[in-house]
């Protein structure tokens, strides 16, 4: 006896199901998200690998509030813990984030506190609602005179 193999109908992949559609959120919905694409994680300043436990905690935990408020929200805050602000060049220790097509990218460069000053600050800039993390400074290193 022989047997027929039984051929399968190539699946095609280029098919899009009309039935999905992305979902919307309303403004008052939508909260910081947080980006790590520029992350420069290797800068000498502004590095967070000798850091221990405590300090992640307190970075994660700093994200996560900060992720129910909108970007009006968090720049409007003038919470004594948070500092968020613009970044002046002219008063730190650097002239720019050193990224490529900066002068595009970003608007403004700005800044907040993980805590009251104990785990230092969080650089990086806004593109509508997702904050690009750019610099971790634990150690107050981009305002040196500050510390």
């Amino acid at each position: 006896m022989s047997k027929r193999k039984k051929r399968l109908k190539k699946t095609s992949t280029d098919r899009k199901p009309d039935n999905l559609k992305p979902t919307e959120l309303s403004q008052l919905q939508k909260g910081i998200a947080f980006s790590y694409k520029y992350l420069q994680e290797e800068h000498p300043k502004f590095s967070i690998r000798q850091r221990d436990i405590q300090y992640l905690i307190a970075l994660l935990s700093r994200l996560k509030d900060l992720s129910s408020l909108s970007v009006q929200e968090l720049k409007g805050n003038s919470s004594k813990t948070l500092r968020c602000h613009p970044i002046d060049w002219k008063d730190t220790s650097e002239n720019s984030f050193g990224i490529p097509n900066e002068e595009q990218l970003v608007d403004g460069p700005y800044q907040f506190s993980l805590s009251a000053n104990k785990h230092g600050r969080v650089h990086g800039f806004f593109i509508e609602q997702v904050f690009y993390i750019v610099w971790l400074d634990p150690e107050h290193q981009l305002y040196p005179s500050r510390k």
